[in-house]
This record gives structure tokens, sequence and C-alpha cells, in this order.
């Protein structure tokens, strides 16, 4: 009679364990696919343990509060965005304004000193109109104000035209770049004028670091490879090259937003741009 009664109980532990792991499953997936997708769908347990409805109950309690604070995220985000898109904007008339009345100054007869103290002006007012125009751009592709075009484009083509577009700043710097291309074209359907700003930040990227090489490579599976040997980094700072404003001593200028830039149009046209760092050579990797 023991014997039996401790069957049973065996039985009715084994049975209840079986279907509380069958509740912990479901509400694990359950949770996934709340984490994984914007829904404002809570978990709901069909168990009557009270040790799960009490954890779905504190999940759900984090759930809300994650989504509140996504919320608030998303429309801090979204108001910064425009701000700076507004105030890039704005700046961008009296910049010019001052580059023209600068251009004016320049043919008219000045001494040493005021030659000195233009050349100072101009400098900083081309270093902020770089800055403002890069805030702008930056602000359009992040918010997705301009929509990608996408058209018929051969990669190949987009390359050579962005290279030769920077053949005369890169052989400036004694750097003559190596250019590996298909013999047939690549097609993909991509926006032409993103994928033609994209291939310029990376080139502008490689003219900042390289210590005197470049390699360009294009591939058949529509990837774009830039690679140059760059001292002035390490694993940590390249990890970051993509992060807004980020710049190290060794970079020559720029605000820092060039490879964020690259990275949010590519994101827009599906496609992605990472970066490596492998014996101290810099290898930026855009992916169509």
């Amino acid at each position: 009679m023991l014997n039996i009664l401790l069957l049973s109980v065996i039985a009715f532990l084994l049975i209840k364990s079986y279907y509380l792991r069958r509740s912990l499953e479901r509400l694990t997936r359950d949770l996934e696919d709340i984490l994984s997708t914007d829904t404002n769908v809570l978990l709901s347990v069909s168990t009557g343990d009270r040790a799960v409805r009490r954890l779905a109950a504190e999940l759900n309690r984090h759930l809300r509060t994650l989504r509140a604070l996504r919320r608030r995220y998303e429309s801090g985000d979204r108001d910064l965005r425009e701000s700076v898109t507004n105030l890039s904007h704005d700046l961008r008339t009296p910049l010019t304004a001052i580059c023209g009345y600068l251009d004016l100054l320049e043919r008219e007869p000045l001494s040493p000193a005021s030659e000195r103290y233009l050349s100072l002006i101009r400098s900083r007012a081309d270093a902020m109109r770089q800055l403002t125009e890069e805030l702008f751009r930056y602000s359009l592709a992040r918010s997705g104000a301009a929509r990608p075009e996408p058209e018929d484009l051969d990669l190949r083509a987009a390359v050579e035209e962005a290279a030769a577009g920077f053949y005369a700043a890169l052989t400036a710097r004694g750097i003559v770049p190596e250019i590996v291309l298909p013999e047939q074209p690549v097609r993909r359907r991509a926006d032409r004028e993103a994928v033609s700003r994209v291939l310029e930040n990376v080139l502008s990227n490689a003219l900042k670091y390289s210590a005197g090489d470049l390699e360009i490579v294009l591939t058949e599976a529509g990837e774009v490879r830039c690679t140059n040997t760059a001292p002035g980094l390490d694993e940590v700072s390249v990890g970051r090259l993509f992060d807004r404003y980020f710049t190290v001593e060794a970079a020559r200028g720029g605000a820092g937003l060039g490879l964020a830039i690259a990275k949010a149009l590519m994101e827009n046209m599906g496609g992605s741009v990472a970066a490596q760092y492998d014996d101290g050579r810099l290898t930026v990797i855009v992916t169509f």
C-alpha cells in the first residue's frame, strides 16, 4: 500500500514538473517573440501554478516599464533629429553668406596681417560649413526623410568614379590606391546618390587614417573592401568608428560623422557596413 502511495506521489510530481516545464518554455518563447517585435501584447499563462503566474506578472510589469522607456527614447530621439536637421538647415544660409563675403574680401587689397586673419577666418568658416553639412546629411539619413530611390546601378562604375574623385587627394598624401575590380559589371538595385555618398565617406575615412597605402576591392558578390595601414587606430577605436562624432587624434579634420552617415544610408538601402582591424590594418567592408 505504501509503495502504491509513493508511486502515486512520484507520478503526480513528474506530471506537475512536466507541465511546469512546458509552461516555462512557452513563457520563454512568448517573451522572446514580444521583445523581438513592436507589439503591446503582454505575457499570458494557462497554468494554475502560483509561482509561474507571479513570474509572468513580474515580467509583464518590466515589459510595461521597458515600453514606456522605449517610447520616451524614440520620441526624444525623433525630436533631437528634427532639431538638428532644422538647426543645421538654418545655419547653412548665413554660412553661405559669410563665405560669399569672404570671397569678395579676398579680392580686395589687404595688408599681410589682414590676409593672415582672413585666411584663419576662411578655414574656420569652411570647417563650420562642413560640420553643418554633415549634421544635416546625418539627420536626414537617420530620420528616413530622404527615401532611397533604387535604380539599376553598376557598382564597378560607382567605385571607379569615387576612386577617381579622391585620386588627387590621395596622391597628394603619397597614397597610390590599388584598385581591384571584377571584369564584368556588378549590378544592384540601389540609390545612386546614397551609394556615391557612402563610397565617398569610406574613402574619406581611409584618407584620414592611412599611413600611405590603400587597397580598394570590389567582389562579384557586391562587397566593397577598403584596406589600409592605420597605426593610429586599435581594436577599441575601430569598434567606435561608426559612432557619431567619434574621431581620434590621428584623424585629419572632420566631424566624426562620415561613417555614421554611411552606416545609416546603407541600412536604409538594406545593406551593411562594418570594420575590421587586423595586424595594424583597417578594413571597411560595405556590403550591398
